[in-house]
C-alpha cells in the first residue's frame, strides 16, 4: 500500500496528457467491455459502478439502499455517458464522458493537496494522475 498526494493540476494533467489518457480511458473501456462488443450496455456499466460501492458504504459500514433508488442512481449515471440517447455507450461517448468527471474531480480539489491511501496493485485514474505527475518530477 502507498500513499500519493494530489490536488486538482494532478488530475488536470493527467486529462491534458492526450495520450496517456487516451491509453488510459481505452484500457478502462476494454475491461468493461465483458462481451467485446466494442460499446458498454446499461448492465456492464452498472456492473462497473457497483464494484466501486459508491453508495452502498458509510465508511466501511454497509447501508442499506433501496434497489429501486440504486436503479435510478445508475439508470442516472447511464443517460449521463449515452450522449447520442442510443441505449449504449461507445468508446468515444465514455472517454469524452470521463474526461468530465475527471475536471470536475480537478475543480473540486483547486489547489488543495489530498493524501490517498491506494494500493500497490491499484490501476484507477488517480494513481495513473499521480504515477504521470512522479514520472515528471523524477525525469
Amino acid at each position: 500500500m502507498g500513499v500519493v498526494i494530489i490536488d486538482g493540476s494532478t488530475v488536470r494533467s493527467f486529462v491534458e496528457d492526450e495520450a496517456q489518457f487516451k491509453k488510459s480511458a481505452d484500457e478502462a473501456f476494454a475491461a468493461l467491455d465483458l462481451n467485446s462488443d466494442g460499446v458498454l450496455s446499461r448492465s456492464e456499466l452498472r456492473r462497473a459502478f457497483e464494484s466501486l460501492r459508491l453508495i452502498e458504504t458509510h465508511f466501511g459500514v454497509d447501508v442499506a439502499t433501496p434497489p429501486e433508488e440504486l436503479t435510478k442512481l445508475y439508470d442516472s449515471i447511464f443517460n449521463q455517458f449515452d450522449c447520442d440517447k442510443s441505449g449504449t455507450v461507445d468508446q468515444m461517448e465514455f472517454t469524452a464522458e470521463l474526461k468530465n468527471i475527471l475536471l470536475a474531480i480537478a475543480d473540486g480539489l483547486g489547489s488543495s493537496p489530498i493524501q490517498m491511501a491506494l494500493e500497490d496493485d491499484d490501476s484507477g485514474f488517480l494513481k495513473k494522475a499521480a504515477d504521470l505527475e512522479a514520472s515528471k518530477l523524477s525525469g
